[in-house]
């Protein structure tokens, strides 16, 4: 992919949210191919998994990040419609003289891009991280009043 955000310069900005919508379910898919992605490029970073839902008016994001520093491993933009998510988990840097019998844990970078409703003010958009757990916290627009308007005739 190439371009800003992703998505192919020669593509309108609908088919790249697109592309970036079905290349984040296809890396999340459990039976993905182990190297490459639908479009012939390596996947480089694993994906941030997500527990979203609504909680009256706000969209919640939960993400699972152990062992980071908010303050310095954790980056939440949004724009474009598209609320992204990078995460690292920095390995312990003295670990030479070590001798692991099994080493499992995962280190390095994530990323995940979800969309995000229209109307939504980016700039309301919240996020806290306690015990290992980011919650993004999305204030959703209201939505139009399913009453109709009434419109008062004057005389002229």
């Amino acid at each position: 992919m190439n371009g800003e955000h992703g998505r192919r310069p020669d593509w309108p900005p609908a088919f790249g949210r697109l592309e970036s919508m079905f290349e984040e379910w296809f890396r999340s898919h459990p039976m993905r191919r182990s190297q490459g992605s639908v479009w012939g490029e390596a996947v480089e970073e694993p994906i941030v998994r997500v527990d979203e839902y609504r909680d009256g008016g706000t969209l919640v994001i939960r993400a699972e990040l152990p062992g980071i520093d908010p303050d310095r491993d954790v980056e939440i933009t949004a724009g474009d419609g598209m609320l992204r998510i990078s995460a690292e988990r920095r390995a312990e840097e003295n670990t030479q003289d070590r001798q692991y019998a099994r080493r499992e844990l995962r280190y390095g970078r994530s990323t995940r891009s979800l969309p995000i409703p229209e109307g939504v003010n980016e700039p309301d958009i919240s996020a806290t991280y306690r015990d290992g757990i980011l919650e993004i916290r999305i204030p959703l627009a209201e939505p139009p009043s399913s009453e109709p308007t009434r419109i008062t005739v004057s005389r002229g």
